[in-house]
């Protein structure tokens, strides 16, 4: 296996006192002296190389991640693509403080998707980021020679990532603390302990015990053909001519992150700290806003009793207006964001923002950036961003509209799936199974069974042959779409459009193909 290690900087290489970090050469020297030769008892075959990377705005080429920038995720991203046929996976040494803004914006650097949010670039290899909390060598005096420092999460955080960078992963990790995490889901989550990082709404790609046990049910699929794998050299080619016109343009799509705070305002005189604060961001010329709310999304909007009649409200309307992207998480470390669940926050979507169901505030804000950045590379309009941005591209989310093969294949009884903006649901009754309802319409658009169920309830299925089938509680199939494969499938299931503009559809679509493979429902057309 030939694994390359990126070092960028952070505690993991710092020594000294006080600590700083050391530069490529001094560490990559003492990492092949001190660490590589421990590998390889355990690794024999493993060749470990250091190609080199410098952060300009640093004179020593490296950077606490403090100090990383979103142009700093390209210089990363370009050094994956760009060795991408030379190595069998990547460890990258990062600083832990800005760890989990890094894994979301790498899985969205190296991968694409086309305007419905479905795969056209994605990895084929591991990239696994980690750090620690203490640094990986100790030096005692200047004079002395560097030494491992032992006892500590650097050594064992190298090793699992290590080992992790072979495991044939498909996707970006942060390995920490004996665990293998999804990047795009990781979030910092203790300041002082070794345990400094977990997944609240996904469950770990994997942990290490007595070795690396990965859990395949979690990890995303390979890629569907080799037409979009990365190692298909046109394919590779386009993302990384997709890659250079990001990072040229990256720094003219800032985004922040807003939390919801207790802060004065005047309901009658119509004013609020918290306006005047949204409105000097605005002016700044941000792209993007990503909103941390309290609870399932409620925000403060000025005047409870009126929300629309509210500064706050007034200033995300405007901030709409100008074209800033706002998306609702929520400032809880874990759960899903609901912003109709109570009248505090079911306004929000009035102001344009955009629901992000389980996503992290983090992952939130390297996706608005990445892919307000892309959308005139593409041709997107900005419709297409905010449908993007609340659509699971990387795993990075739950699917709020989908049912797919590989990782959300199952609409149990009494479940749903939703547009986006909920106008619309396709239901698993208990006992009719499954109906497409328009909000506030009690008569189906569409519905597989034409009679209850004997047998209920059911479940409907995302087949990987690329039919949807509905089965009774027996077992026994009901109703079934009949599509014949031509070719290979990875197929979803997607309520599209919104009932409200009558541009609500019901359709299945072969990812493999990229192509729709059978329209159930389609309200413009009133099939």
């Amino acid at each position: 296996m030939n694994i390359a290690i990126l070092y960028t900087g952070g505690t993991i290489g710092c020594v000294g006192n006080p600590l700083a970090p050391m530069n490529t050469d001094d560490f990559s020297n003492a990492f092949k002296n001190l660490i590589t030769p421990i590998l390889r008892q355990q690794y024999p075959n493993i060749a470990i190389d250091f190609p080199p990377i410098s952060f300009p705005e640093s004179s020593s080429g490296t950077l606490d991640s403090t100090n990383l920038q979103p142009s700093d995720w390209c210089l990363m991203a370009e050094w994956v693509l760009n060795t991408y046929g030379q190595y069998d996976g990547w460890v990258v040494l990062h600083g832990t403080d800005s760890m989990d803004f890094t894994g979301p914006a790498l899985s969205f650097l190296l991968s694409d998707c086309n305007a419905l949010g479905f795969p056209t670039a994605t990895l084929s290899k591991p990239v696994i980021i980690t750090g620690s909390q203490v640094p990986l060598f100790h030096r005692a005096s200047p004079q002395t020679a560097l030494a491992i420092n032992y006892n500590t999460d650097a050594f064992q955080n190298v090793c699992g990532a290590v080992a992790a960078a072979q495991s044939g992963v498909p996707e970006v990790g942060v390995y920490f603390q004996n665990q293998l995490y999804r990047g795009n889901r990781t979030v910092k989550t203790n300041a002082s302990q070794f345990n400094a990082f977990s997944s609240p709404n996904y469950p770990a790609l994997g942990e290490y015990g007595i070795e690396l046990d990965i859990d395949f049910a979690n990890v995303l699929p390979l890629p569907a053909t080799p037409d979009v794998s990365l190692d298909t050299p046109a394919t590779l080619s386009a993302l990384q001519q997709r890659l250079a016109y990001i990072a040229q343009h990256i720094d003219a799509f800032p985004a922040m992150q807003f939390n919801a705070f207790p802060a004065a305002y005047s309901a009658s005189a119509g004013t609020a700290v918290i306006a005047n604060l949204i409105d000097a961001c605005g002016a700044t010329g941000i792209k993007g806003l990503v909103l941390e709310s309290y609870g399932e999304g409620n925000f403060p909007s000025g005047n409870p009793d009126n929300p629309a009649e509210g500064a706050i409200y007034q200033a995300l309307a405007r901030a709409d207006a100008a074209g800033v992207v706002i998306v609702d998480c929520t400032q809880v470390l874990s759960g899903t964001v609901n912003d109709s669940a109570y009248a505090a926050g079911a306004w929000l979507p009035s102001v344009g923002a955009l629901s992000p169901a389980d996503m992290t505030p983090m992952a939130a804000l390297a996706k608005v950036i990445i892919l307000s950045t892309v959308a005139a590379y593409h041709g997107w309009s900005a419709n297409t961003v905010k449908t993007l941005v609340q659509t699971d591209l990387v795993g990075e989310m739950q699917s709020v509209n989908r049912l797919d093969d590989w990782s959300q294949p199952t609409l149990a009884a009494g479940q749903a799936i939703a547009t986006l903006d909920g106008s619309a649901t396709l239901r698993n009754d208990p006992t009719l199974g499954p109906v497409l309802l328009g909000s506030g319409s009690t008569s189906p658009l569409w519905q597989a069974l034409a009679h209850p169920m004997a047998n209920p309830p059911g479940r409907l299925v995302m087949e990987q042959d690329g039919n949807l089938a509905f089965y009774d509680r027996t077992n026994t199939p009901l109703w079934s779409t009949n599509i014949v494969p031509t070719g290979p499938t990875r197929s979803a299931l997607v309520l599209g459009g919104s009932y409200t503009d009558e541009t609500l559809s019901l359709y299945l679509y072969n990812a493999a193909l990229q192509e729709v493979a059978e329209v159930l429902y389609d309200e413009s057309g009133g099939s």
